[in-house]
């Protein structure tokens, strides 16, 4: 609407200087009588338009069309008959206006009606491509193994049970990683800190399972801090570094790294395999790794690129993201 009131309003006013220009003494009736002609035409065809556009009824709009562009030259012909000095030359007028000014403006109805439909339609499809990609994403990062859940809940019991000095810091790592899958990781990005955070919460808790030294060791190179990252997009791959392992892990056999240089960051994950995933079809990359291919290429379209080979029985795993996303300042 605004954008009709500029562009009327600038018509208006070349007309004006137009016609100051040309020395018209009648000049504010020219002016009103051209205008309102132009709007009336305008309008007409511009919201008749709106009604029968898309609908198979040509002839209801054909009577409407020749209905509009006869009346339309009407409002001009007043304006004339006003000025004293014009009124043997009506029918000259009404074939004038018809022809310049009610055609003119009945085609620019129909060019305004059919650029804003494609304007519109535009928007329409770029905003439920959004609410598409919104819904996968969302979708895919809740995506998270429930079992893990469960079994850490039984872990904790059994700490609490034993009276275990453990037991509250892993209530504590519980809930940490609980409030970021809840409610920090709705954001559309996240601190590259803070995702590592969920990692160690991740990986402590999967300790717990575990007897010996630490299973699994996270290297981090470079200013972590330095960027912000889509949340959750880690979790699955090191959710299977522990899912497609064997049963029994000695201390650093799951390697995790995460280096960041400039904008770009490379994940890097080793892990030995399970025998039943070595000759598989599936291999050890399982949902959780088409998951992620889905999010990357939603997230990092062109700007991603994820390699995995498998040598000696080990799973290597390195993904590396450019153009990452700076902090806000």
């Amino acid at each position: 609407m605004l954008i009709h009131v500029v562009l009327w309003t600038i018509f208006s006013l070349l007309v004006v200087l137009q016609l100051r220009t040309d020395g018209n003494q009648h000049w504010l009736i020219a002016t009103l009588g051209f205008i309102l002609t132009g709007l009336y035409a305008f309008y007409s065809h511009f919201f008749l338009l709106t009604r029968y556009l898309g609908k198979n009824q040509p002839g209801a709009y054909f009577i409407r069309f020749t209905g509009i562009v006869l009346s339309g030259p009407v409002i001009f012909i007043i304006f004339q008959y006003i000025r004293q000095d014009t009124r043997d030359d009506l029918f000259e007028s009404y074939l004038m206006s018809l022809i310049s000014i009610v055609l003119i403006f009945v085609l620019l109805g129909w060019l305004a009606r059919i650029t804003e439909n494609l304007v519109l339609n535009t928007i329409r499809k770029e905003q439920l491509e959004k609410q598409a990609v919104e819904s996968e994403l969302y979708y895919l990062k809740s995506q998270i193994n429930p079992h893990f859940l469960f079994n850490t809940l039984n872990n904790i019991h059994t700490l609490v049970y034993k009276q275990a000095p453990a037991a509250p810091e892993a209530v504590m790592r519980l809930a940490s990683l609980m409030r970021y899958m809840i409610y920090e990781s709705n954001a559309s990005m996240v601190p590259l800190t803070r995702e590592i955070d969920y990692l160690q919460d991740y990986m402590g808790l999967q300790q717990l399972r575990y007897k010996k030294a630490l299973v699994a060791d996270l290297e981090i190179k470079g200013n972590a801090a330095s960027c912000n990252i889509a949340p959750l997009l880690f979790i699955h791959l090191l959710e299977n570094a522990y899912k497609h392992s064997p049963a029994r892990l000695e201390p650093g056999d799951i390697k995790v790294g995460i280096g960041i240089i400039g904008n770009s960051l490379t994940f890097h994950i080793k892990n030995p395999m399970n025998e039943k995933h070595v000759n598989t079809l599936e291999g050890p990359g399982g949902i959780g790794l088409q998951n992620v291919r889905k999010r990357l290429a939603l997230l990092y379209p062109g700007a991603h690129t994820l390699e995995i080979n498998t040598t000696d029985g080990m799973f290597n795993l390195t993904l590396k993201i450019s153009a990452l996303h700076s902090p806000a300042s």
